[in-house]
């Protein structure tokens, strides 16, 4: 494995790379709270499968850039920012591979920028469209996802979040995972890249942006139907997502199926050789043709 910084979007990621320069090219988005280490069981699977692997650190996550202002973390800026990822590497398209907050980013390219995808695996993260309607119709995912509004407030999260040497989000990754997922070694990388200045305030603008910009499935230039192939794998322990978001999500999906596993909201840690194995099928099996770039007008087709 070899770290690079690359430039994308005006701005710098901090990049985990391994794998064959020439090997189909698959990108991995951590989520919340999370950077490139949460992918530490899958990279090394990848690269031995003979796949290019990617993992950045997302803006505002560890050594990547931390440009300040909510509307930095919107959910298609990010997008954008892989999409650089994909021409750096020299390639047309990519298996984008996203967990949680990275899941939402994939949704986000896919819709966004479908003809840069070959492929979509997504962890236990719904489809937007799929998490707007469950939050606005089900009490049970309303009340799941409390937290996205109680980090609506400034300045708060951060201090409480920082508080008793994180205290608040190590409990958080141990209280909603499986007994020994979290290791103090992993606490401790954990911990080091919280601690980058700007992070934890980039970190929470994430759901900041979520709420007060434009969703990315109802921006005209994006079309929320899913036209890529798709593989949702559903930890259907999951304390924050309901299973059945899963299936609410295939509806936006041309062609999606949705594996379900016996973990935690943390299936990459949990299940680790059934995710690197959904990962390499998808980034191995043969790409379909490339969807053509969405407009506005190829919406009313």
């Amino acid at each position: 494995m070899d770290f690079r910084r690359i430039e994308t979007n005006g701005i710098a990621l901090n990049v985990a790379c391994d794998g064959p320069g020439d090997g189909p090219l698959v990108i991995l988005l951590h989520g919340f709270p999370e950077f490139w280490y949460g992918w530490r069981a899958q990279i090394p699977a990848l690269a031995a499968a003979g796949l290019r692997v990617v993992a950045p650190d997302l803006r505002g996550y560890d050594l990547s850039d931390k440009p300040r202002g909510i509307s930095a973390y919107r959910a298609n800026v990010v997008a954008a920012d892989i999409v650089g990822l994909i021409d750096d590497a020299g390639r047309d398209r990519a298996t984008i591979v996203g967990h949680d907050w990275g899941g939402a980013i994939a949704w986000t390219i896919a819709m966004r920028h479908p003809d840069r995808v070959s492929r979509l695996v997504v962890l236990n993260c719904g489809h937007p469209s799929a998490m707007l309607r469950r939050i606005a119709t089900d009490p049970r995912q309303l009340a799941r996802s409390w937290y996205i509004f109680a980090l609506q407030f400034p300045w708060l999260p951060e201090r409480l979040a920082r508080a008793n040497d994180f205290r608040m989000l190590v409990r958080a990754l141990r209280g909603s995972s499986r007994p020994g997922t979290f290791s103090d070694d992993d606490l401790a990388r954990y911990r080091e890249a919280w601690s980058q200045p700007g992070a934890l305030t980039a970190m929470i603008d994430y759901y900041r942006a979520a709420l007060r910009c434009r969703p990315p499935s109802t921006d005209p230039r994006a079309n929320p139907r899913i036209r890529v192939p798709t593989h949702l794998v559903w930890g259907t322990g999951d304390r924050f997502l309901g299973r059945e978001l899963a299936e609410d999500s295939l509806e936006y999906c041309d062609n999606g199926r949705v594996t379900y596993l016996d973990t935690t909201h943390w299936v990459q840690h949990e299940a680790p050789e059934r995710v690197s194995a959904a990962i390499i099928a998808a980034a191995r099996a043969p790409s379909p043709a490339s969807p053509a770039p969405y407009t506005a007008d190829r919406r009313a087709e």
